[in-house]
Order: C-alpha cells, then sequence, then structure tokens
C-alpha cells in the first residue's frame, strides 16, 4: 500500500456521501448536516445547493440538467430544477430500509438502492432491490435479492450496471435493455465468499471488502471505497485487487468518485466510522483527493 499525498478539498462535515464531480466543482451529500453542497475543485467554502429534512444521499441529473437527490428517510428521489424542489418519484412501497445511492443514467433513469433493513437500530439483516426511476417519474423494481445494493456505475456505452453489495463481499453486474429492465445478472467481482449470518455482528467478521461508493475509470477498473477497513481499492472485473489507498490516519472512507480536469482526481468521503450516533453530533468528516493515473469514465 503506497503512502499517498492528500488534498484537504472541505472540512467540518458529518457523513459525507455521495460524491459527483460536474462542471468543475465537485457535489455531495451530507447526512447528518441534512446538506447539499458543492465546493470547487481545488477546495475551499462550499455552497449549500439544497436542504433535504430527511437525509440526502445519492445525487445525478437529467439530460434537462434537473438536479436529483435522494431522500433517505421519507424513502423519496427529490428534483431540483430552477430552484424549485418536487417529489420526482415516491418509493415507499418497494424500500425495507433507508433509500441510498443511485446512478442516472444518459436517458435520465435513475438506478437506486435500499438498505434493506433498519442498519442503524440494530435490524436482522435482509436482501433489498434496485428500483428503476424513469424519466416520468415510473418506480420499478428491475433487480431482487442484492446484500445491501450501495454504490452503482454505467459503462461509457450506457450498456452495463455494476452494483456494490456491502455485505455480499461483491459486485454484480447486469445488462441494461433498451426498455431499462436488467437482464444477464453476474458476478462482476468477487471479493470473498458471499456472508452468513443473522445479524451485522455476524457478517462483519466475514467481510472482505464492503463495498461502498464507487467510480469506474477508462480501463473499466473500478475505484470503491470498503466502507469496513478505512481504505479504496482499484478492482479489476472478476475481483483482483490492483492498487490500494489507506485513508488518512483515524478515518474511514466511504465513498470516492473520480473528477478534476483531467478525470484523475480521486475524492475522498472520510469520517472516523459511518455510526449515525456518533457522526450526528459532531464535525469531524473531511473530503480529501489524491492523484492517479487512469482517469474517470462512464456514470456517475
Amino acid at each position: 500500500m503506497a503512502d499517498r499525498a492528500f488534498r484537504t478539498v472541505l472540512e467540518g462535515g458529518s457523513y459525507f456521501e455521495g460524491p459527483r464531480w460536474r462542471n468543475g466543482e465537485w457535489w455531495v451529500s451530507d447526512f447528518y448536516r441534512r446538506t447539499v453542497s458543492r465546493v470547487p475543485g481545488e477546495g475551499g467554502a462550499e455552497t449549500v445547493v439544497l436542504e433535504v429534512e430527511n437525509q440526502p444521499s445519492g445525487l445525478g441529473w437529467l439530460p434537462d440538467g434537473s438536479l436529483l437527490v435522494v431522500s433517505m428517510r421519507d424513502h423519496r428521489l427529490l428534483r431540483v430544477s430552477d430552484g424549485e424542489v418536487s417529489t420526482h418519484a415516491d418509493l415507499s412501497a418497494v424500500c425495507g430500509g433507508l433509500l441510498n445511492d443511485m446512478v442516472v443514467d444518459a436517458t435520465g433513469r435513475a438506478f437506486v438502492g435500499d438498505f434493506g433493513f433498519d442498519l442503524m437500530g440494530g435490524g436482522a439483516p435482509r436482501p433489498s432491490s434496485v428500483k428503476r426511476v424513469d424519466l416520468d417519474g415510473t418506480v420499478t423494481v428491475v433487480a431482487e435479492d442484492l446484500r445491501f445494493p450501495n454504490g452503482s456505475v454505467i459503462t461509457p456505452d450506457g450498456g452495463t450496471l455494476i452494483v456494490g453489495e456491502t455485505w455480499g463481499n461483491r459486485f454484480t453486474a447486469f445488462d441494461i435493455a433498451p426498455d431499462g429492465s436488467l437482464t444477464d445478472r453476474r458476478v462482476w467481482a468477487e471479493l470473498g465468499p458471499e456472508p452468513v449470518g443473522g445479524s451485522v455482528e455476524e457478517l462483519i467478521g466475514q467481510v472482505v471488502v464492503a463495498p461502498d461508493g464507487c467510480t469506474l475509470d477508462a480501463e473499466g477498473h473500478i475505484w470503491v471505497a470498503d466502507g469496513l477497513n478505512a481504505r479504496v481499492l482499484r478492482v479489476a472485473p472478476g475481483g483482483a485487487i490492483v492498487e490500494e489507498i489507506a485513508a488518512p490516519e483515524g478515518m474511514g472512507v466511504f465513498a470516492c468518485a473520480l473528477g478534476g480536469d483531467d478525470g484523475r482526481t480521486l475524492l475522498l468521503c472520510c469520517a472516523p466510522d459511518f455510526y449515525e450516533h456518533t457522526r450526528a453530533p459532531v464535525r469531524e468528516a473531511v473530503l480529501v483527493t489524491t492523484e492517479v493515473a487512469v482517469p474517470h469514465a462512464g456514470l456517475p
């Protein structure tokens, strides 16, 4: 694991997630400050774009430039257009836990996962699903029986969705059909045996890599935050780990994104841990960047 130089982009967060690069700026959600912000690429003062009472997560944009924001606790997808906020879709009927991360394709279809169970409340782990939200707000469950579907990417040709399963030790891929349905389900990267057990405590001991927020590069590899092991990994198709970067000392890393003018700047969302009761009262989360060799590709 090579030593890395980090540049601090932003301090004073509670728990950053959903990082995206757009038009020369970083965009990021902060769970417990309940904000969506943009930050200059080189770092500096943040601009709060939106306050989300029910906790923001995944971010994306529609073809017309409207911003989509996951509202976690009330299972809604919000749409921000010309400064007006509306409900793009209500996913309550198809969620077993908090709505979470999202990737939006070039046509404006959003693919969204949820926790599947009450993670912070100590609930028993249950499988979850991926939901597709069409441009008109229609909600369709397109894949089931995933182990905490989390960070997701879409390949540059728009033809493949790859989903990290945090409690599954794997990434799972699907072909995206012209109508938005998902077909040809397969394991894209196997990172360890599938954990078994009826509690989070049982599963944690079996997780080799806990895929969280992730980003795709131009060689078809995925940089992924390993949510339980304080690192980001560059994963090849099949599951080989070809590069590893440790989080800054005392921090975990829970999401990452490639951006910058040449697509080679890797942003890390760092905090000491992921537990709501420890993160919400304090402002210890940071955004840091480091440089990598291969640029960004695909979505988000």
